[in-house]
């Protein structure tokens, strides 16, 4: 029963995922397939527009066998630990047999020996990214530059062979069956073509999904499917049936609808909350508990909060008391600077949000990986991989959470919570559904 895996946030599920999601059954040969998901928050730090039950069913509507949730810990970090966080729900299964992702590139040609040598994380690109973002460049831009500069040292000292040619990864374990998944993995190029590379989102993340199994010494293939249609940042085009979900969000929050662009049932299921009030939420949604937040903390608090330094802590507060007219979008433009993109503000206005302290949330507790696979929904013919899966698991699997002790796990129910709070007229079985609703079956 070959089993691949995916790594998704389906906020909203469109017919761009629906052809990844047929790709990766068709090129892994799997019969079966594991979707890990963000939950109530996604990586950009933003709100999901509709809750994760609601788009765990859309997921098996889609055909997918068994939904786990990214632990929020994971969900709303940086591409390194989103990565990490889902790779190592997909090892700890012990079914999955391959990770397919979508790629601009469409090619693991230059990502995969890029992945074993940025696996090693030198301490000249760990210098070299510390010195960019004194600068003032922001994460992403220094971390795709100091990953250029690094790998074009790395060819000046013998070329790629030790880096590409090598069967021994960073910890002295063999390539993974990944290594040789598409074909012959040649060197990724060096100079501008490189760093423009890995400045396209998805080339960027499915390069850390590659470091991320390369760290895990996982055997599962990668695989990847080029992303087809739309762009991250295209608009919509009138006539096509394939968009971002940034520009299916965007036509949401005008009023607009996403039809043509999201296959019938994801659709209804979509109208369905819209109906019943429980989305479609945003950042806006959220605007009187984090005044409310922000109105009631010192600086000192807030510097003890997961991505706030650096002084941003005051910035924000004085930002906070300049706006005529208090809106989140507001906030983030006033915000925002070369340094801080506005995912990165995002991200820390929900660690704010939702109380990530640094310590909690640290590089040394997240290197440990998550603690629990928790399910969030499966079809009929998923109950044999749950089984299986049961079985097999390096980690305990989580069907009613009430039963189970985690730290983090009890940072996604109350991420869970406060996403339930926005909205329009919360129920108890929304505010506590982790704990009163089954998994989604369908």
């Amino acid at each position: 029963m070959p089993t691949v895996g995916i790594i998704a946030e389906y906020n909203p599920l469109h017919n761009g995922h629906v052809h990844h999601f047929e790709e990766a059954k068709r090129r892994s040969g799997a019969s079966r397939s594991i979707v890990v998901m963000s939950g109530a928050f996604t990586q950009r730090g933003e709100p999901a527009a509709i809750s994760k039950r609601a788009r765990t069913e859309m997921a098996l509507r889609m055909g997918a066998d068994l939904v786990i949730e990214l632990p929020v810990a994971y969900a709303v970090q940086p591409a390194e630990w989103f990565a990490f966080g889902a790779a190592s729900l997909l090892e700890a299964t012990g079914v999955v047999d391959s990770l397919c992702f979508g790629s601009e590139s469409g090619s693991l040609a230059k990502l995969l020996p890029l992945a074993r040598f940025l696996a090693e994380e030198s301490g000249p690109l760990q210098r070299e990214i510390r010195r960019r973002l004194a600068l003032g460049e922001s994460f992403p831009a220094a971390y795709s530059a100091a990953a250029a500069l690094a790998w074009r040292d790395r060819l000046g000292e013998g070329g790629p062979a030790g880096a590409a040619g090598s069967s021994a990864g960073p910890a002295g374990q063999a390539a993974g069956p990944g290594d040789a998944a598409e074909g012959s993995a040649g060197s990724p190029g060096s100079g501008s073509g490189l760093e423009d590379l890995l400045r396209r989102p998805n080339n960027s993340l499915g390069l850390h999904y590659l470091i991320a199994l390369r760290r895990l010494g996982s055997g599962i293939v990668p695989l990847t499917v080029p992303r087809l249609g739309a762009g991250f940042h295209d608009p919509l085009r009138p006539g096509a049936s394939i968009a971002s979900a940034t520009a299916l969000r965007g036509l949401l929050r005008e009023g607009g609808s996403p039809e043509g662009y999201m296959p019938e049932y994801s659709l209804s299921i979509l109208r369905r909350e819209q109906t019943e009030g429980r989305g479609p939420l945003d950042w806006e949604s959220f605007r009187s508990p984090l005044l409310h937040l922000l109105s009631t903390r010192t600086a000192a608090e807030l510097a003890g909060l997961l991505d706030v330094g650096e002084g941003l802590e005051n910035r924000l507060l004085r930002v906070v008391t300049e706006l005529e007219r208090f809106t989140v979008d507001g906030l983030l433009s006033a915000l925002k600077s070369k340094r801080y993109t506005r995912t990165r503000l995002q991200r820390m206005l929900l660690h704010i949000m939702l109380n990530h302290g640094k310590e909690e949330f640290s590089p040394e507790s997240l290197s440990k990986g998550p603690g629990y696979i928790r399910v969030l929904g499966f079809r009929e013919s998923g109950r044999p991989l749950l089984k299986k899966m049961k079985q097999s698991a390096a980690l305990p699997v989580i069907i009613r959470p009430a039963l189970c002790s985690d730290p983090m796990l009890a940072r996604d129910l109350q991420a869970s919570s406060a996403y339930a709070a926005a909205f329009t007229n919360p129920l108890r079985s929304d505010l506590y559904s982790d704990y009163l609703q089954p998994p989604v079956m369908v």
